[in-house]
């Protein structure tokens, strides 16, 4: 019979050998790192914890932001059993299979957490076979989601559990875990010495995920050791991390200075340089969906009504990709990428819209016009609601002359067509309008 001795030195063993990511596991409340807007003094999960009175909830956010992790923690405060199902490998046996384990702790006077991670990969009748379960308390339903649940998850099952919004990490906690993750790498041989610069680098490589930073710290420790290297400078982290893990630095200045060339080469008019620096953040790794969005913004902040196509374009890429994913749905984006570099540009509406909240803001709420106001009742005919309203369509031009559409008192103008492109015309039309506008009442 094994000694207590060989046992602990057996478990000690495993766990020298367990991955970084395993071992760095928080064990308790304190050791977690980030969402100190639920695990603070007062707040919703900490409130929880300290109740001693589980109630099930959705944990929704990005990969490696401790989903998985908050809910073992859940089971250890609670003292409850932990069951586990991948949503994207189970299925309904699993769920049974779930559901009598729980009955069996339920008889053992035990608790009983059920996680369900991806829970929004679950069809209708899969999540649906929770609902009875929920109810009855046999267990703790915690379902985890990268995914909007409002729109992904049952509204029934939904109804039934709180929703708890996770963040990504931000720079400063990556770089605690980097810390920690040095300390306990150091304890498996020579100790590394990691420049603060590389450490950066790592941190803000990861994008706010825990877990992908804990894992290129594990493989840039075993291709230092391989190498026989002691310094981890920003120079090796080029040369040790994998192809298909230098992906882009989203947290740091190379992603925004990179994205800001593409966006400044399709408002300078340059498809080439447009097209390269595209071709490049995708190369790097960068995510077609977030381009698509910033293509989007960029149809309507930098070309707007001088070419109305381009907004219709720049959609039409981000659908295509959506149906068709990489690398077909790329060139939908490429393609849009391409027109608007080409197209008239305009800030005119970008420019008419900021000045528009700003003298929103400085004038407060100021009363709508009676001629303007809606009349649906004869009180409110009486009471002068839409009184002298001038219906447009009945004037010359479909256009009432000399009327006025702001609050009493206020007159501004915003809009500042250019001469280019659809705006010129749009320019003419304007002029034309309020040329009309000064000869009312002179005839």
């Amino acid at each position: 019979m094994a000694s207590s001795q060989d046992l602990f030195s057996s478990a000690a063993s495993m766990y020298a050998h367990a991955p970084l990511a395993e071992r760095m596991r928080p064990k308790t409340l304190a050791d977690v790192v980030g969402q100190a807007h639920l695990l603070g003094p007062g707040k919703p999960l900490r409130v929880a914890f300290d109740s001693g009175r589980p109630h099930s909830m959705i944990f929704w956010g990005p990969p490696g932001v401790g989903k998985t992790t908050l809910a073992r923690l859940m089971a250890d405060g609670f003292d409850a059993q932990f069951l586990a199902i991948s949503a994207v490998l189970g299925g309904v046996k699993d769920i049974r299979e779930a559901v009598v384990s729980a009955q069996v702790a339920q008889g053992q006077g035990r608790r009983t957490i059920l996680f369900v991670d991806e829970v929004h990969r679950f069809n209708k009748a899969q999540q649906d076979a929770f609902l009875p379960y929920v109810e009855s308390g046999l267990f703790t339903f915690i379902g985890a989601t990268t995914e909007n649940p409002s729109f992904e998850v049952n509204s029934a099952l939904l109804s039934r559990a709180r929703v708890y919004v996770l963040q990504s990490l931000a720079l400063e906690e990556l770089l605690l875990l980097v810390e920690r993750a040095v300390v306990i790498l150091n304890q498996d041989g020579e100790p590394l010495q990691f420049e603060p610069a590389a450490c950066e680098q790592l941190a803000g490589w990861a994008d706010g995920d825990a877990r992908r930073v804990i894992n290129a710290m594990e493989v840039v420790a075993e291709s230092a050791r391989g190498a026989g290297r002691r310094l981890i400078d920003s120079e090796w982290l080029e040369t040790s991390l994998p192809q298909n893990l230098r992906r882009f630095d989203k947290g740091g200045d190379a992603f925004y200075d990179q994205i800001s060339a593409l966006h400044k080469a399709v408002r300078g008019s340059d498809p080439d340089a447009a097209l390269y620096w595209f071709a490049r953040m995708l190369d790097g790794g960068a995510d077609p969906k977030y381009l698509s969005r910033r293509i989007v913004r960029m149809a309507i902040e930098d070309i707007g009504l001088a070419d109305p196509r381009a907004t219709e374009l720049a959609l039409s890429g981000a659908d295509i990709y959506e149906r068709l994913g990489s690398p077909e749905g790329e060139l939908a984006l490429a393609q849009a990428v391409v027109y608007l570099s080409c197209a008239a540009k305009s800030n005119a509406v970008y420019n008419a819209y900021k000045q528009a909240r700003r003298y929103a803001e400085e004038n407060g709420s100021a009363p709508v016009p009676m001629h303007l106001r809606n009349a649906p009742t004869k009180l409110m005919k009486e009471l002068g609601h839409g009184h002298a309203y001038r219906y447009a369509h009945d004037e010359p031009h479909a256009y009432a002359a000399g009327e006025h559409y702001f609050p009493d008192g206020l007159r501004a103008r915003f809009y500042r067509p250019s001469d280019r492109g659809l705006e010129g015309k749009i320019s003419e039309k304007l002029a034309f309008l309020r040329e009309l506008d000064k000869q009312y009442g002179k005839g």
